[in-house]
């Protein structure tokens, strides 16, 4: 089976319109940051994680949250992680299609936060993505899933041994950052920032005038012309981008 033409849903995500969802898709992480910046949210990036896969597609969703606490010898076995009420276990039968499970582990790695087979099953269900401060298992198996994945490092021993799960769809830490139900994440192959739920619409704008403005720029100092008075974009720059923009978006060689 070719895993990538299973699709992610996004159509109809609470919270998350198509048309947004395709504006997050088309911008970076940093071109985000820079949006919340300007609204004065410094820590908004989840630091230190890194993509599964260097091929991975995108992932834009809204957070569903799964939090985790240490474990303990009497309560954390295999035989009470097998159990059908495992709160790990429900995370991925019960992770909307279209969000994002985020996996809060407080930074352990002594432990795996998922493996490829759940990886595999939140694919087939439309999951957007998987994100954790800790580590994931199988990670050549997660990377064949193709589902968008997000980890510190590898964590190859079972959950039991370090990690109780206790809370599902809550507020979490994750990598140091606040992550609220319902917050949208974005990942790309920098790593992942969280956007708050009531920004989406106006920061994925923002952003993507902003990458916009970038390719303008970039056509000037490929030929060039020096970051002063264009980068970051002046009044003057900002007239002339809007001239850009008004005659199609052309090359410099029609410009000039």
């Amino acid at each position: 089976m070719n895993f990538r033409e299973q699709p992610i849903h996004s159509e109809g995500v609470p919270g998350l319109s198509p048309s947004t969802r395709e504006k997050l898709s088309q911008v970076g992480t940093a071109n985000i940051a820079n949006s919340l910046l300007r609204r004065g949210f410094r820590n908004a990036y989840l630091l230190g994680l890194h993509p599964v896969s260097g091929m991975q597609e995108s992932m834009v969703g809204p957070a569903y949250t799964l939090r985790f606490m240490p474990a303990r010898e009497d309560i954390d076995t295999m035989a009470n992680y097998s159990r059908d009420d495992n709160l790990h276990r429900r995370a991925v039968e019960e992770c909307p299609p279209g969000h994002v499970l985020v996996i809060d582990t407080g930074g352990c790695v002594r432990s795996a936060a998922a493996g490829d087979l759940m990886a595999l099953r939140m694919r087939q269900r439309g999951v957007a993505g998987v994100v954790t401060d800790g580590g994931f298992r199988d990670t050549p198996g997660i990377r064949a899933t193709n589902l968008p994945a997000y980890q510190r490092q590898a964590a190859p021993p079972a959950t039991p041994i370090a990690m109780h799960p206790v809370e599902l769809n809550g507020p979490v830490g994750c990598a140091d950052v606040a992550v609220y139900p319902g917050d949208v994440l974005v990942g790309d192959a920098e790593g992942v920032v969280v956007i708050p739920q009531h920004l989406v619409d106006e920061i994925a704008q923002e952003a993507l005038e902003a990458v916009d403005y970038e390719r303008f720029a970039a056509l000037h100092i490929s030929r060039g012309r020096p970051i002063f008075g264009l980068f970051p974009a002046t009044p003057e720059s900002r007239k002339e981008y809007d001239g850009w923009v008004a005659a199609g978006r052309p090359s410099l060689e029609v410009l000039q």
